[in-house]
């Protein structure tokens, strides 16, 4: 393989240094790092990020420019088509190779096959890589060739590969940019913070970015990982890891959250059991994904046929009481306002609130 002067690190949902391995690949391959985010919400269709979504992505970025700046790099924004985007810092900086870590949902996959036929088209150098999932969708099949439908028999398979996968990349020792680097917007032109500021909920009971993700890791595991089989079903206590919104932004990965529960557990060992079940749930969140690539109509129709015959009854009232957690029913509008003010609803709560809205 050549090794290009100039890479192109396509930053998405991976905003991180450690274990990602894309930008492991242009460090290794290349001399110059071009460090790109695209900011374009209107190729996530329907599922366009919220507004704590966008709060929580403005503050992402704004550390992820941070830890690159300090290993000589630079965080390039910029927003429009993606594909019109890549191709334009292709000629800005004379790049010869693209690198990105995949995303899994139908929209991303389509848009991203398109864009890696285009740019092999052209001659690039064009690479993809898992940063996000313990298995990726194709990789666990049922004895007949198939996808699981049914947790239980996805995670013995799951489980079973859990010793061959490989250890969590350290972070580059240096991401050099070229020099000029290529001219993006400032954090504040993508208009993710909101005008009105409602987030001050937010801000208090979070520090998005990879700094505040390793340490909600290291808190968990310190403290809540040992006795995680029973806490984390008490809504009352803060048994949970908190890690879900850090994973989905990839500010830090699965890897690295199965490699510090198992380094927990080597040092004590009476955590076995409920690491175990911690780690599970990393498998629940693996087999969302299994479920949506082999099924994507999922998100508008139920995976089981029968459900299409379920005899909904629409009522505005109760699905406005219930969004403002006036329902009268305790732990779901506490749930809900939870919500509201910190973005965050505990698992069996949601599971609660969730029946509730269903049936």
């Amino acid at each position: 393989m050549s090794d290009p002067a100039t890479a192109i690190v396509w930053f998405r949902r991976d905003l991180r240094l450690t274990d990602n391995p894309a930008l492991a690949a242009a460090c290794a391959r290349s001399r110059r790092i071009v460090a790109l985010y695209v900011h374009a919400p209107g190729e996530d269709g329907d599922w366009r990020p919220g507004g704590a979504s966008r709060w929580w992505l403005h503050h992402s970025l704004a550390q992820l420019e941070r830890l690159l700046r300090s290993r000589g790099g630079a965080l390039c924004l910029r927003a429009g088509d993606s594909l019109q985007v890549l191709q334009a810092v292709v000629r800005e900086t004379s790049a010869t190779a693209v690198y990105w870590n995949r995303l899994y949902d139908p929209t991303s996959v389509k848009r991203d096959a398109r864009i890696k036929s285009a740019l092999r088209g052209a001659g690039l150098e064009c690479d993809s890589f898992n940063a996000a999932l313990l298995a990726e969708p194709w990789e666990l099949r049922t004895g007949q060739g198939g996808p699981y439908r049914v947790f239980t028999p996805f995670w013995r398979a799951g489980a079973a590969r859990l010793d061959s996968l490989p250890r969590p990349l350290p972070p580059p020792e240096a991401v050099p940019a070229p020099s000029p680097a290529p001219r993006g917007l400032a954090l504040e032109e993508l208009g993710l913070r909101p005008r009105l500021r409602w987030d001050a909920g937010l801000e208090a009971a979070w520090t998005p970015g990879e700094d505040g993700a390793l340490a909600r890791v290291e808190a968990f595991v310190d403290t809540a990982l040992g006795r995680y089989g029973e806490g984390r079903n008490r809504p009352d206590l803060p048994g949970t890891s908190r890690l879900s919104p850090y994973l989905h932004f990839g500010e830090v990965g699965p890897r690295q959250c199965l490699a510090a529960a198992r380094a927990a557990v080597a040092e004590r060992p009476a955590a076995q059991v409920s690491a175990e079940g911690f780690v599970r749930q990393l498998g629940w969140r693996d087999f969302a994904h299994h479920l949506l690539h082999h099924f994507p109509a999922t998100p508008t129709a139920p995976l089981d046929a029968r459900f299409d015959a379920f005899p909904w009854a629409p009522n505005a009232a109760c699905l406005e009481a219930w969004q403002r957690g006036r329902t009268g029913y305790p732990l779901v509008d506490a749930g809900m306002r939870e919500l509201w003010a910190t973005g965050w609803m505990h698992n069996r709560v949601r599971m609660i609130a969730a029946s509730l809205l269903t049936k």
